[in-house]
């Protein structure tokens, strides 16, 4: 074993929240026996996206022995990784035939693994959480066929988003992106968020931006940037 920086996690402080389970990556993070736990050095890079995430100041990083970081294992990990054992069903990573046009979960962008199976040539679709709720025809005609991730511009991280959409175009290769927002100005900053990630990305990939208006409807298209 080598001397490296890794997760540390003070179980008095810990209360079980769950927090720190989506944010790593990696899966590195379970709620076991009511306190977050890290399953295996292996899957912890050291890097530090749980920080930050605990309410409890639970979570540090400290050097010390500890087993090599593994990426392969980590991928092997994420591929089967199960709700009961990651604490959260909310985490559980899914594909599915549906009576409606979804066919995975999650769907909440901070919960999705970066290297879900669902994201391997994707058609994605990045839409703000308002739109499934004011466009009456979303499942049909902007749902069907596509991976979606939802998120709110206004309300998340824009940072994270940023970080993860980055993390996501790097490790999948996306087929196409469509984003749907609101006509309200501060919804038009999730195509800045996709933008932003597929540069820092270094990928090149056509962006067809739809809007919805407040009453419902669907405006023209800006077409393709």
């Amino acid at each position: 074993m080598a001397t490296r920086k890794i997760v540390r996690i003070d179980e008095e402080k810990c209360d079980g929240c769950g927090l720190c389970v989506p944010a790593c990556p990696e899966g590195a993070i379970q709620i076991i026996d009511g306190k977050a736990r890290l399953v295996s050095e292996t899957y912890c890079d050291g890097l530090g996206a749980c920080l930050g995430h605990c309410p409890r100041d639970a979570i540090t990083i400290e050097e010390q022995e500890a087993e090599p970081f593994d990426e392969e294992a980590v991928k092997g990990h994420l591929e089967v990784q199960h709700p009961v054992e990651a604490g959260c069903p909310s985490t559980q990573v899914l594909q599915f035939e549906n009576s409606s046009q979804l066919s995975q979960w999650p769907i909440q962008l901070t919960l999705v693994p970066p290297k879900a199976p669902y994201l391997s040539n994707a058609e994605l679709l990045v839409a703000a959480d308002c739109t499934a709720f004011a466009y009456p025809h979303f499942h049909q005609e902007l749902l069907k066929g596509k991976t979606i991730l939802i998120g709110c511009p206004k309300l998340d991280d824009v940072q994270f988003h940023v970080e993860k959409l980055t993390q996501i175009f790097r490790e999948n290769n996306i087929a196409s992106v469509t984003v749907a927002h609101m006509e309200v100005p501060c919804c038009f900053g999730l195509t800045y968020i996709v933008k932003e990630a597929l540069s820092q990305a270094g990928k090149d990939i056509p962006v067809e931006d739809v809007t919805i208006s407040i009453k419902g409807e669907k405006q023209p298209l800006a077409g393709k940037a």
